[in-house]
């Protein structure tokens, strides 16, 4: 079905609400930033389309990128969940992997997603392969249910070991307890996470449980207040993957929506690169409340469904890899107990925000920080209200920070900076390093409505030549939303030494991944310019308990081709050679991916706006390494395509400001980028 109208890609983040509108047929765009609205995501959403003056009959589609099944995960806001699991098995999801939170200390917490007194068992037990061994009682399957409903469940996971292998008595238990059950919200761990590792199926299907009617409700609301101004066509909502999926299915594997207001700016970010021409990105994108960094190589994103979104809670679904550290705009910088500078991952949030908001914000931060060193100019502050000078901020970070470290007020802010720097390009590194890339191989894409303030430092510290700036760095995850294709992955866990591997049946499972994503593609309704298809295998030599993922060109790879990829891959990630140790195909992975048709990034800064020379709106006197300069200001959207300026200087624009060091150089690139020349380097 085509789309007809503008296209409106709208990201909730933890503190502002981001929107873009595109017109497809002019490539004309609209922005809006807004507060976020924690208590109800839907009232800051309907905010955003009023800042941008968006009038329904315009709008063709809805993308939304959300974190309302992050945020409930990781505060437990969840709804009232219970298991039915296999008797003697109802601590699996508390015993988890026998890890700390604190690896070196007897001390953190944990709290599981379901408590100890809603998981309950049930006499049943199958075999690795499949074979049954105790009989699955239905009496007990029954009983379990009306306890659980007794107890006030909204949801219920069932989880049977080794339900991969075998799923009938997952099956029939789901319809013994939907008999009963008031709602649809049974989950079958096996029809979510088809692969071995008891505990992390058991959690991803809890977490999609516990996280399904929070999901649905929110939706209906938001696509209730939509319907009531008069929209009347599908709201898509991001998935983790960086794929898409219509809110009418979403519910269904909620826990796949978990991480997609990062995915979204991955996907941007992806998009921007390949027109660009730049194919190999380290993504940076520092908002508000935290940093999220990614790896792009060859243009795509790397994807993992091996994600761990905090301690001892892995949801193995396929999720764009992307790395969270606690250092945004908003993050509180203090003096511990022991007399050192720490910064995040405590958060002022959207309200009151940083002192510099004006709205009631009592904490030094990240932003106060910038502004106190001129790189944020304080009529240009999105959210203030007023009565904040420079020298009550001066005077808070002389106070907290200063006198303990014995430092004055710029002195601490650059500090602030510094640390909050070393944080980052920690993270850059663990996300790069970490899959045997190099920083120096690789351009920054710098985003978010603070990142392009810290890139070029962190490009200086990790010996990466260019930052890549895109035109609007502080809704990029919005855009993301509206450039993000539609896309189902599958996994199944088939577990065989590949020399006794039964080829076709492993291509008949991949057929099989084919067919089922082509089919849920079909019931989209968007418009999409063609289907295409990524393979892979997770392989291990005999022995291993992890994997490492290996690349296919399709999905009917020869014996062969399996050996020698996964050789190479092996190779590439740990530089050794095991040829006395049998390779074992682990799992079989697929992604059907819905194409949408090519949008052109033209528009998002308008062309009418651009002067032919490059001319400074004014100068500030900003710090660089204790020294302070007299600083030329532009205003982004006046710079020509061609612009050429070099640092020191600042660039300004409605959702983000630009901090050019003292011998760094912009250009001006396609689609309205601007590449850093880090050092003068090409």
């Amino acid at each position: 079905m085509a789309t007809k109208g503008g296209m409106i890609g709208v990201d909730v983040g933890g503190t502002f609400t981001d929107l873009v509108m595109l017109d497809p047929e002019t490539g004309a765009m609209r922005l809006a930033k807004t507060p976020t609205t924690l208590d109800n995501q839907a009232f800051g959403v309907i905010a955003a389309f009023d800042a941008a003056d968006v009038a329904m009959e315009e709008v063709g589609l809805v993308v939304h990128g959300t974190t309302t099944t992050t945020n409930a995960v990781l505060e437990r806001k969840l709804a009232r969940t219970g298991l039915i699991t296999t008797m003697g098995f109802r601590d699996v999801l508390e015993l988890g992997r026998r890890t700390r939170p604190q690896a070196y200390g007897m001390k953190g917490v944990f709290t599981p997603i379901i408590p100890r007194d809603l998981r309950l068992e049930v006499p049943e037990r199958m075999d690795a392969a499949g074979e049954v061994v105790t009989k699955l009682d239905e009496a007990a399957v029954e009983a379990a249910a009306r306890q659980l409903l007794q107890a006030g469940c909204e949801a219920v996971v069932i989880h049977f070991l080794h339900a991969y292998a075998n799923p009938v008595h997952e099956r029939r238990a789901a319809e013994i307890v939907a008999s009963l059950w008031p709602n649809d919200y049974i989950t079958m761990g096996h029809a979510l996470l088809s692969e071995t590792r008891e505990f992390e199926r058991g959690v991803t299907a809890a977490v999609n449980a516990s996280v399904q009617p929070l999901l649905e409700r929110y939706v209906a609301r938001l696509r209730a207040e939509l319907a009531g101004r008069g929209y009347g066509g599908d709201v898509l909502v991001m998935n983790g993957n960086g794929g898409m999926v219509s809110s009418r299915l979403v519910a269904r594997e909620a826990a796949k929506t978990v991480m997609s207001g990062p995915a979204s700016g991955v996907m941007a970010a992806a998009y921007t690169g390949r027109r660009a021409g730049e194919l190999n990105l380290l993504t940076y994108d520092m908002g508000g409340t935290s940093t999220d960094v990614a790896l792009i190589r060859g243009g795509r994103p790397s994807v993992s469904n091996e994600i761990e979104v905090e301690y001892a809670m892995p949801i193995h679904v396929p999720m764009v890899d992307v790395r969270t550290v606690g250092a945004g705009g908003g993050s509180i910088a203090r003096v511990n107990a022991a007399g050192l500078l720490e910064v995040g991952p405590e958060s002022a949030g959207a309200d009151p925000g940083p002192i510099c908001y004006g709205k009631g914000g009592t904490h030094p931060t990240i932003s106060d920080a910038n502004l106190l060193l001129g790189r944020l100019n304080t009529d240009k502050l999105n959210a203030v209200k007023g009565g904040v000078t420079r020298d009550d901020i001066a005077e808070v970070f002389r106070r907290d920070l200063g006198t303990p470290l014995g430092l004055d007020a710029i002195e601490a802010a650059e500090a602030v900076i510094r640390v909050a720097n070393a944080k980052m390009a920690g993270a850059i590194r663990m996300v790069s390093l970490s899959l045997g890339a190099d920083p120096r191989d690789f351009a920054l894409f710098a985003f978010g409505g603070a990142g392009p303030l810290h890139a070029a430092a962190l490009a200086r510290e990790l010996g990466v030549p260019r930052v890549l700036v895109p035109a609007r760095p502080g809704i990029t995850n919005a855009l993301g939303c509206v450039v993000a294709d539609l896309r189902h992955d599958f996994v199944q866990t088939v577990t065989v030494p590949l020399d006794l591997a039964d080829i076709d049946a492993l291509h008949a499972v991949f057929a099989a991944h084919v067919a089922e994503g082509e089919r849920l593609l079909a019931l989209e309704e968007v418009q999409m310019r063609r289907v295409t298809h990524t393979f892979s295998a997770d392989m291990q030599f005999a022995g291993q308990s992890h994997v490492v993922r290996v690349p296919l060109d399709d999905g009917t790879p020869s014996r062969e081709v399996l050996r020698a990829r996964f050789e190479t891959v092996y190779w590439d990630r740990f530089k050794v050679n095991l040829p006395e140790i049998r390779p074992v195909v682990v799992s079989l992975n697929c992604s059907v991916i819905g194409e949408r048709e090519e949008i052109d990034l033209g528009g998002l800064i308008d062309p009418l706006e651009r002067h032919t020379v490059a001319k400074p709106a004014s100068h500030r006197p900003v710090v660089f390494d204790g020294r302070t300069l007299e600083t030329p200001v532009y205003w982004r959207d006046h710079l020509p395509e061609d612009a050429m300026i070099e640092g020191p200087a600042l660039i300004e624009q409605m959702d983000t400001t630009i901090l050019i060091p003292p011998g760094d150089r912009a250009e001006g690139g396609t689609d309205g980028n601007l590449i850093l020349h880090i050092g003068g380097a090409e």
